[in-house]
């Protein structure tokens, strides 16, 4: 007969997430994880697999908690343009906050650690920037649709950018002990929308 876990492995993996995210993947061992999430080695095993599968279901995680919020944001019935800028906004104010230094973001942690040589790694995050530029991109058609951005502006060349510029953002963000670097960039950016 088969044990029952001893464990909510749904709260298992958030905390994991948590640990994973402020740590990044090679600076937490198993032993941390067993540690930070209270579950014995062989229970982990054998409910995530191995350490790199835990992270990887870490990132899915992560992607389905964030992603949402994102997609609420950018597909709101009105003016797309004020949507895009809020996005923009949120994301620079978000890196050059206390926790944004001190975390980062996952995606972007996971990209700068792991995507040069994890291609399961890699393929999570060229997913989640795909999901960002269509979401961007879909705002920006919209809002040129509606008359609110010149029609002489591309919008996947913009959203391409907007994208490189919210990775960027995250990365200066989470070094910089300058928070007004990453929002005077996020604005000299939102410039060219107008």
């Amino acid at each position: 007969m088969a044990r029952t876990k001893q464990f909510d492995p749904d709260a298992a993996l958030q905390s994991a997430l948590e640990l994973f995210w402020r740590r990044g993947y090679e600076a937490t061992s198993v032993a941390d994880l067993v540690e930070h999430l209270g579950v014995g080695r062989a229970s982990i095993y054998a409910t995530f697999g191995s350490k790199h599968e835990l992270y990887l279901k870490a990132m899915d995680r992560y992607a389905e908690t964030r992603d949402p919020l994102l997609l609420t944001e950018l597909s709101q019935p009105g003016p797309a343009l004020p949507a895009v800028r809020a996005v923009v906004r949120r994301f620079a104010a978000e890196a050059a906050s206390p926790q944004g230094r001190l975390n980062g973001c996952f995606v972007t942690n996971t990209a700068a650690e792991l995507a040069p040589h994890d291609p399961a790694a890699a393929r999570r995050v060229e997913t989640s920037w795909e999901h960002v530029e269509t979401l961007l991109h879909s705002a920006l058609v919209r809002a040129q649709a509606q008359g609110e951005l010149p029609e002489d502006r591309e919008p996947r060349t913009l959203a391409r950018m907007l994208l490189v510029l919210l990775q960027g953002v995250r990365i200066v963000g989470k070094a910089s002990n300058d928070p007004a670097r990453v929002r005077d960039a996020a604005e000299q950016a939102l410039t060219l929308l107008d």
